[in-house]
């Protein structure tokens, strides 16, 4: 979560928790449904039944949080959708195309949609496919207003794609922004995460395909980043050997570094695991998952993509933080089925 209730500004503050959430964390609602199986061209602030036919055509996915300056939160989300000429739509995710959202809650539970589409594939350079993982940060550039970082997939994820970048100053209307803040020849980067430094600097991590969470450096308020040496998460243990990725980095204000992230460990399984770190580079994993698949129907298959929030105003009430996480149900051949964005509290 970006917590701009205690500072407006690109400061560390943003990013700081007055405690760390821990390793414990139980799922316990769907916080934003994906459309039913009839709705391929869904107006963004939609609801439907729970009982509406869904077999994973549509989802939802890769929840990311901005607690807003005069409270509340808004979430930007990705919605997935069949592409003309392919009716799978999310179950054969390569050739789907998706679009960015925002729904605003109280209190980070109960969430409404809002109206209007914050980024289409088509505006974020994507074409007829993907614009996914939106992270929204304050601009780091002293300019004022917001800069959303994301995913633009121009076709299957085989594909060589970019982190690229827009710019708000309400949060609501995007501004998209040239050229790419994040490319290399022939590889693949998912899910960028901004990570303000004391120094003034900015940290970007992300996921490369076959290799794991890297990360790269900006000295220029977030525009030119140059990627630093090393591997921050390896897929190298049992639950991320296939896949580690979708980083959360969450700064401890006693000092140090968390970090959830989604991992693979079987192409048919994913779970929610953690590292801590005292300097954002060197990571220590945790032995086991912090959220496994199967205690509730929605995410009876996979547990992914997360974001934490947390109130910052009540620092020492119970199950004061919440995760976001997109969860899949496995209804659909190979353990697919239906994306959703579920909502897990800690145990502390």
């Amino acid at each position: 979560m970006i917590d701009l209730s205690h500072s407006a500004a690109a400061s560390p503050l943003v990013q700081t928790v007055p405690s760390d959430p821990g390793t414990s964390w139980v799922s316990d609602s769907v916080a934003i449904d994906s459309p039913p199986d009839s709705e391929t061209d869904p107006a963004p602030e939609s609801q439907w039944p729970p009982a509406s036919t869904r077999t994973g055509v549509c989802g939802a996915v890769s929840p990311r949080v901005v607690a807003l300056p005069e409270g509340g939160f808004r979430m930007y989300y990705t919605q997935i959708l069949p592409r003309t000429g392919f009716p799978q739509g999310a179950n054969d995710y390569g050739n789907a195309t998706s679009r960015i959202l925002s729904a605003t809650s109280p209190d980070g539970v109960s969430w409404i949609p809002e109206p209007g589409v914050r980024l289409s594939a088509r505006e974020g350079g994507a074409g007829e496919f993907r614009v996914v993982s939106s992270e929204v940060v304050p601009r780091a550039d002293g300019s004022g207003g917001l800069r959303m970082y994301y995913e633009c997939c121009c076709g299957p994820q085989s594909k060589q794609n970019s982190i690229r970048s827009a710019v708000s100053d309400d949060g609501l209307h995007w501004t998209v922004e040239p050229e790419a803040r994040l490319e290399f020849e022939g590889r693949n980067l998912t899910s960028p995460r901004i990570l303000f430094l004391d120094d003034g600097r900015c940290r970007l991590y992300c996921s490369e395909r076959g290799t794991g969470i890297i990360s790269a450096v900006s000295r220029d308020g977030g525009w030119a980043f140059s990627p630093e040496p090393g591997i921050r998460i390896a897929p190298d243990q049992r639950f991320d050997r296939f896949t580690a990725f979708a980083p959360e980095i969450l700064r401890l204000k006693a000092g140090g570094y968390r970090m959830y992230y989604a991992g693979y460990g079987d192409p048919k399984r994913a779970d929610i695991l953690t590292a801590v770190s005292d300097d954002g580079l060197d990571w220590q994993k945790a032995p086991r998952p912090v959220l496994l698949p199967g205690a509730s129907a929605w995410d009876a298959a996979k547990c992914s993509e997360m974001c934490v929030i947390w109130n910052a105003g009540e620092p020492t009430a119970p199950r004061q933080f919440r995760m976001l996480y997109e969860a899949c149900d496995g209804t659909a051949e190979n353990q697919r089925g239906v994306w959703r964005i579920a909502s897990a509290i800690s145990v502390l």
